[in-house]
């Protein structure tokens, strides 16, 4: 049975190079596996005044994230680190499942993922560094090599769209190929 592989995109923008590599993974692994999104643009803040009970948006999320074999987080980096939006919805997801019950676990205690990003010079580096110590810490079972990192050109950030070198072409490969094994494919 074909797992089911829940796209994380660290970024709003509707054609922002996050969502365009996502968009290519889900490409490359083809019918391997199910590939769906993570829509997350309508979650309010973390807030422990509005916690319990979770809002409605919340609860579709943790309920999506639950119901999926693993997690793939693509992050755009800001200022060395992952986003604003993104670290909100982590925040979210490592609240316990059950209302002030820190014995219920989260819907991401040991859900495998696995990270990628895009970014300038740095290949989104300090993104995925950082977003590793959380992942970790948050007790997911992260695949931590291979990641992929896609570096921009200065062309790309001019037309909007990214091209992929076959080096990257061939690192998404075989990230693909490491986790469809850790998650038994």
């Amino acid at each position: 049975m074909k797992k089911n592989i829940l796209m994380i995109v660290g970024s709003m923008r509707k054609e922002s190079f996050n969502r365009q590599l996502a968009n290519k993974i889900k490409e490359i692994l083809g019918d391997r596996a199910e590939v769906s999104f993570l829509e997350y643009s309508d979650i309010p803040y973390m807030n422990q005044d509005i916690e319990s009970p979770a809002p409605n948006q919340i609860v579709r999320i943790k309920d999506e994230v639950l119901k999926a074999d693993a997690l793939w987080v693509i992050t755009p980096e800001y200022n060395f680190s992952y986003p604003g939006v993104l670290k909100n919805l982590l925040d979210w997801l490592s609240r316990p499942l059950k209302e002030n019950d820190f014995s219920s676990g989260t819907a991401v205690k040991m859900k495998k993922v696995t990270i990628s990003g895009v970014s300038g010079k740095s290949a989104a580096g300090g993104a995925r560094k950082k977003l590793t110590e959380l992942l970790k810490l948050m007790k997911m079972e992260l695949m931590e090599t291979p990641q992929t990192g896609i570096s921009l050109t200065s062309e790309a950030f001019k037309t909007d769209k990214m091209d992929l070198s076959q080096t990257d072409i061939d690192a998404l490969n075989q990230q693909i190929d490491e986790f469809l094994k850790f998650i038994g494919e």
